[in-house]
């Protein structure tokens, strides 16, 4: 594995164990160790993240083990993860379930971190390398540069710097997901986001949750069930 004081990876995980273990490997092949966050998949696929642990070195932390509270649990995780990357003096790198790193992603994250950065996030790519979501708004881009838009954290760095400028705990309760707020925040407390479109992730959006898919392909059930069951708060 890759020594390293500077980074501190991890990877939320719900089910979807096939994209998560080719997630899990292009990361370990890449020479990097993470933590995996289990929020509460099924026990047939916690037991095989705990054969991962064996195979690849990798750290699983199962919620159900420390949380009292039915998936998603991303706020959780997040004050996790950053208390860990603040006692090592760490960037936190975050990268999704369905998101395949190349071998040199986390590189080329790490190499883009200088004084005022904030957060530095990879473009996310379909299959045949069109830009895809959540970074549409990148498709007329041409170059590397700084972007006040909201950043995702399907493969994206968040500067030891940040870090120590936001307490995670003081992220909403009731929502479910702070990508969204967290790059908003980034940009008020006056760093800057990089994003890099020469460095693209393959991504499949939503392999672990696809009942968001009717997103795209019935937005009239989507929003309902959004509404009336309260999921998906950002």
């Amino acid at each position: 594995m890759v020594e390293s004081q500077t980074i501190h990876i991890i990877m939320p995980v719900k089910d979807s164990i096939e994209t998560t273990e080719e997630a899990i490997r292009a990361i370990v092949s890449a020479g990097y160790t993470l933590t995996v966050y289990d929020d509460y998949s099924s026990p047939q696929n916690a037991t095989r993240l705990d054969t991962l642990v064996k195979e690849t070195g990798i750290e699983v932390l199962h919620l159900s083990e420390y949380v009292n509270h039915p998936s998603p649990n991303y706020r959780w995780v997040l004050i996790n993860a950053q208390q860990k990357a603040l006692e090592n003096g760490s960037h936190l790198i975050i990268i999704e379930s369905d998101v395949m790193v190349r071998p040199d992603t986390i590189t080329r994250l790490q190499e883009a971190v200088t004084d005022g950065v904030g957060m530095v996030a990879a473009v996310t790519v379909n299959e045949t390398g069109e830009i895809n979501f959540p970074y549409e708004y990148a498709r007329r881009l041409k170059q590397d540069g700084e972007s006040k838009k909201r950043f995702s954290f399907c493969c994206t760095l968040l500067s030891n710097a940040f870090l120590l400028a936001y307490d995670f705990k003081l992220l909403d309760e009731t929502k479910n997901w702070y990508d969204v707020h967290i790059s908003h925040k980034s940009t008020e407390l006056g760093f800057k986001n990089l994003l890099q479109i020469s460095n693209p992730v393959l991504h499949r959006p939503h392999s672990s949750r696809p009942w968001k898919q009717l997103k795209y392909t019935n937005p009239i059930v989507y929003y309902w069930r959004k509404l009336t069951q309260r999921r998906d708060k950002i």
